[in-house]
């Protein structure tokens, strides 16, 4: 099975350890980007693996593409052109401080993107499974179009659809999101996102919950998995719960939703985080990884859910981890002890 992920590689400068932004001279660097994320994430796992992108034709450009070369993750399709590549600047959060990401893409190669430059009946020669987020369709209107212009030709073909909302308020408004977003819902076989991405960018609020406060009520989630099967025709609904005691501390799980009406919520896991930016991305190639392989949706939310716990585990977007190593969380090997 063939995957493909499309969306933009960035660049980020972070500051060491939990300092803030520029309180040192120093600043650490690595390549990102939720859709890539994703694909090195599956990668990992064993599966074949396309990214499709535009970077600068420059020596940044190339070892950006370098690195996913790196993981393995196929890169025959990307496109060189444009002036820059795209930055974000992360301060990690601690105890009570929260993270804090600085964007700073604006007319990046990526986001200067033309329908024109993809054959999308070409690109898809060949691909089971099509990935991309709510990010993309943020950045303007025309990488907006071609979102739209790639699930039209993927829905044509059979291909699978899968799209992480990513709803980003540096991005965009709600008013935007959902303008967008709705149109493109009608693509998705298979819905990822947050606690709060649904109210966000599709506007369905769970009743009774509160992100803020920690309050989950599993009932208010299975109900807006139920109306974004019958407002969209998703075959599956994945929501990543996070009950965040503070920025160091979070209970972290996911459930999963067959359009066959069940619901399935994987065990808790109570985490020490070292870096959180990427765990949606991870918990999404674990929700597409199971899928692939015929699990069942009990199995698929518990790969997901580890795969994303272990993600939290480690310096920088990319999961690192291994199909087997997700399997060793899954089956109860949690405790830390050294692996000899």
């Amino acid at each position: 099975m063939k995957v493909l992920t499309f969306g933009e590689i960035m660049l980020r400068l972070s500051s060491q350890g939990y300092k803030k932004l520029f309180q040192n001279d120093l600043m650490e660097t690595s390549f990102c980007g939720a859709e890539v994320n994703v694909a090195v994430s599956l990668s990992n796992f064993g599966i074949e693996t396309f990214f499709l992108t535009k970077v600068p034709d420059t020596s940044i450009g190339h070892e950006a593409i370098n690195t996913l070369k790196y993981f393995d993750v196929d890169t025959s399709k990307v496109i060189y052109g444009g002036d820059r590549l795209g930055l974000y600047y992360l301060e990690k959060g601690v105890s009570q401080r929260a993270s804090k990401v600085i964007y700073d893409r604006k007319g990046s190669s990526f986001a200067t993107m033309k329908s024109y430059e993809v054959n999308w009946d070409e690109v898809f020669t060949g691909i089971d499974w099509f990935h991309f987020s709510g990010i993309n369709p943020a950045l303007n209107v025309e990488i907006n179009e071609i979102c739209k212009m790639a699930c039209s030709v993927a829905k044509e073909k059979g291909i699978t659809i899968s799209c992480d909302v990513n709803y980003r308020s540096a991005l965009w408004t709600e008013m935007e999101a959902q303008r967008r977003m709705k149109a493109l819902m009608s693509y998705v076989d298979v819905y990822i996102g947050n606690e709060e991405d649904a109210e966000k960018a599709l506007g369905l609020k769970a009743k009774n919950s509160n992100i803020v406060n920690g309050q989950i009520e599993i009932d208010d989630y299975q109900e807006i998995c139920e109306m974004i099967v019958d407002l969209y025709g998703c075959k599956y609904v994945a929501i990543t719960l996070r009950e965040s005691i503070s920025a160091s501390i979070n209970n972290w799980s996911g459930i999963l939703y067959s359009s066959k009406g069940k619901l399935c919520r994987s065990r808790e896991y109570n985490i020490q985080i070292v870096d959180r930016v990427g765990s949606g991305d991870s918990f999404s190639a674990g929700v597409i990884y199971g899928l692939l392989n015929n699990y069942d949706i009990e199995d698929t939310i518990e790969f997901a859910a580890a795969a994303s716990c272990l993600k939290h585990t480690q310096e920088g977007d990319f999961n690192r981890v291994s199909s087997h190593e997700v399997m060793a969380l899954v089956e109860g090997n949690g405790s830390g002890r050294v692996i000899r």
